[in-house]
């Protein structure tokens, strides 16, 4: 019986950063989630509007987007 080689159209370097870019994100959605409030009563504007869920996380996510993006258009080395 012949040996069929598995022909793979990504190499390491792809998945490492496909690997980075979905950690990316994953930290970005982390930064997102939301705190529980002692007082369900009170609405804390200061927690909800701040500069971490609004926009540092949202670019994060972007970011990580890109990264896989690159990850996926990469060409392998010949």
């Amino acid at each position: 019986m012949k040996e069929k080689k598995i022909i793979s159209i990504f190499e390491k370097q792809n998945y490492m950063w496909m690997a980075i870019g979905a950690a990316v994100i994953i930290l970005g959605f982390l930064l997102m989630i939301g705190g529980k409030s002692a007082d369900p009563n009170v609405f804390n504007k200061d927690e909800v509007y701040s500069f971490r869920r609004i926009t540092l996380a949202p670019v994060l996510i972007i970011a990580g987007l890109i990264i896989e993006i690159y990850a996926i258009m990469k060409k392998p080395k010949d």
